[in-house]
C-alpha cells in the first residue's frame, strides 16, 4: 500500500505464502488488457493475484504521465495482491522503473516471455532468452536494490534441460517467483500448438522456489489437472481469463454477466475505450459470429454509453435466441456451449484457420471473409468505417517532398527545405528564424540584445557563445533537449 511501512522483504515461499496469501489463481499480464477494472471483476470472481499489463520500463522511468496513468491513477486497496510487469533489456533502467513503481506493489516482474515481433524490435521480452549474463545482471541488481521481490517470467526452450538450467540461472541470480509458459517464442498465433507441462514439471522439480504454470488454461478442470500434473503453486491464465472472467469460480454465466458487471466497474474506474471495446470483442466473441452485424456496430462506437448500447443490443438478441432454442438441441460446429454462454475460444491451427465449420467458424476465416468484399483486411475496413474516404492504394496517397537531410516528409513553408527536427537543429546553430515550422531563434536574440540595451546598468555576463548575450546559447540548448 502506498504511504505505509513496508513489511521486511520476504523471499520465495515465504513471499508466496505470506505476501501473496498462496495464490493459486493468477491473472496474466496482458498489454492494454489487465487494467484496474479488468483486475477487479477478475478478483470478483476468483482471481487471487493480478498483474499489471506489461509496462516499459523506459517509458516508464521518463514518462510521469505514463506513471499516472498506469500505476498512480488511484489508490485501490482491492487490486491487491499487484505485480507490476516491465519489460527492459537495461539492468539500471529497470531498477529505476522498480524504485518508482515498488511503493504501489507486492513484486517487480521481468519480462521475458513477449514472443511478438514488437519484442524483437526493441530487444526485450522472449527474445532476450539466449543473453544469459545480461539477465543475471538485470535480476541481481533488482534483487540487492528493490524493497519488493523480483520476479520473472519466462517461455521454455525446445529442450527440457536447457530451460531448467535457465530457471536455475535466474533462480540464482535472485528472482524469487518464476512463471513457465510452457511454449516456445516460436510458437504464437497460429503456430501456438499445446504448452508443455513436462517443461513446466522439470523446472519445478529443480527449483527451490514457487512456481506457476502458463498455457492451457480453459476451464478450472484444467487449473487443477495443471497443479496436479506439474506440482505448481499456482496457474495463471490470459485467454481464458479474457473470454470468461468467472473461470476460476468454475462457472461459466451469460455472457451478458459480466459485460454489464465489467461496464459498472469501468463507470467507476475509467480506462480508455480501445481497452473496453476489445474486452467485449473477447467477452462476446461467439455471439458476434452469429450477429455480425453487430460487430461492425461495436466497432465503430465512439463512447462507453455506445459501447454499453451494443451491448444490450447483443443481449436482446441473445434472449431471442434463447426463447427459440429447442430443447435437448446441441450448440451448433464445435462449441462445448451455445453461444451467449461464457466459454473458451479454441485458437485455429495453421490449416484450420481457413476453414469453416458448420455453424462455429473460425475467427480468422471470419475476418478473412469480412475483408474479402475489397481486399482489405479487417484493421484497414475498422479505419475505412470510421473515415469512407480513406484509401489504401499507394497510387492516390499524396506524395511528401523529403527533408534534404534525413528523408523525413519536408515543412512546406520551411525555409531551409527540411523536417521540423532538422530544422530546429540548424535554426538554432545558425541563430536563424523559420516561420514555417515557428522557430524564432535570431527574432528572439534581437529582442533580448535591444531588452539589453535599455538596461545600462547590466553586467556583461562571464560565459555565452560569441555575438550572443551571456546564457542565451545555454536556455535555447535546454530547450533543445
Amino acid at each position: 500500500m502506498r504511504g505505509v511501512e513496508r513489511m521486511p522483504k520476504l523471499q520465495g515461499f515465504e513471499f508466496w505464502s505470506r505476501t501473496l496469501g498462496g495464490a493459486r489463481h493468477v491473472v496474466a499480464p496482458m498489454v492494454d488488457q489487465s487494467e484496474l477494472a479488468w483486475r477487479l471483476l477478475s478478483r470478483r470472481h476468483g482471481a487471487q493475484l493480478c498483474y499489471t499489463p506489461m509496462l516499459h520500463a523506459q517509458v516508464f522511468v521518463r514518462d510521469a504521465n505514463y506513471r499516472k496513468e498506469n500505476l498512480y491513477c488511484e489508490v485501490c486497496p482491492e487490486d491487491r495482491p499487484l505485480i507490476v510487469q516491465f519489460c527492459a533489456n537495461d539492468p539500471e533502467v529497470f531498477v529505476q522503473a522498480g524504485l518508482l513503481a515498488q511503493d504501489y506493489c507486492d513484486a517487480i516482474d521481468l519480462n521475458l516471455g513477449c514472443p511478438q515481433m514488437i519484442a524483437k524490435r526493441g530487444h526485450y521480452g522472449a527474445f532476450l532468452q539466449e543473453e544469459w549474463d545480461l539477465l543475471q545482471r538485470m535480476v541481481l541488481l533488482a534483487h540487492e536494490r528493490l524493497s519488493v521481490p523480483v520476479t520473472c517470467k519466462i517461455r521454455v526452450f525446445p529442450e527440457i534441460d536447457r530451460t531448467v538450467r535457465y530457471a536455475q540461472m535466474l533462480e540464482k541470480a535472485g528472482c524469487q517467483l518464476l512463471t513457465v509458459h510452457g511454449r516456445t517464442k516460436e510458437q504464437k498465433g497460429p503456430m501456438a500448438g499445446t504448452a508443455s507441462w513436462e517443461h513446466i514439471k522439470a523446472v519445478r522439480k529443480a527449483v527451490g522456489i514457487p512456481v506457476f504454470a502458463n498455457g492451457n488454461i480453459r476451464c478450472l478442470q484444467d487449473v487443477e489437472q495443471c497443479i496436479q500434473d506439474t506440482g505448481v503453486q499456482g496457474v495463471m491464465t490470459a485467454e481464458g481469463n479474457l473470454h470468461n472472467p468467472a473461470l476460476f469460480e468454475g462457472r461459466s454465466p451469460a455472457v451478458w454477466e459480466l459485460a454489464e458487471e465489467y461496464l459498472d466497474i469501468v463507470q467507476q474506474h475509467p480506462c480508455p475505450l480501445s481497452y473496453v471495446r476489445a474486452h467485449l470483442f473477447k467477452l462476446w466473441h461467439h455471439t458476434l459470429q452469429v450477429h455480425q452485424q453487430l460487430r461492425e456496430e461495436l466497432a465503430k462506437v465512439k463512447t462507453l454509453e455506445g459501447v454499453a448500447a451494443v451491448s444490450q443490443a447483443l443481449k436482446l438478441r441473445c434472449q431471442e435466441d434463447m426463447s427459440r432454442q429447442q430443447e435437448g438441441v446441441r450448440p451448433p460446429g464445435n462449441l462445448p456451449a451455445f453461444h451467449w454462454i461464457c466459454q473458451p475460444y479454441i485458437r485455429p491451427g495453421p490449416r484450420e484457420g481457413s476453414k469453416e465449420n458448420s455453424g462455429g467458424r473460425s475467427k480468422r476465416a471470419l475476418e478473412e471473409e469480412e475483408g474479402s468484399l475489397d481486399g482489405l483486411s479487417k484493421n484497414k475496413l475498422k479505419k475505412q468505417l470510421r473515415n469512407p474516404h480513406k484509401t489504401f492504394d499507394p497510387s492516390l496517397k499524396p506524395k511528401y517532398a523529403k527533408c534534404d537531410q534525413c528523408g523525413n516528409p519536408k515543412g512546406n513553408r520551411c525555409v531551409f527545405n527540411l523536417c521540423r527536427g532538422c530544422c530546429k537543429k540548424r535554426a538554432f546553430r545558425e541563430t536563424a528564424d523559420c516561420p514555417g515550422h515557428g522557430l524564432l531563434f535570431k527574432t528572439k536574440l534581437e529582442k533580448s540584445l535591444a531588452w539589453k540595451e535599455t538596461q545600462p546598468g547590466l553586467q556583461e555576463p562571464q560565459q555565452g557563445r560569441p555575438g550572443t548575450p551571456g546564457g542565451f546559447s545555454e536556455v535555447m540548448g535546454s530547450a533543445l533537449a
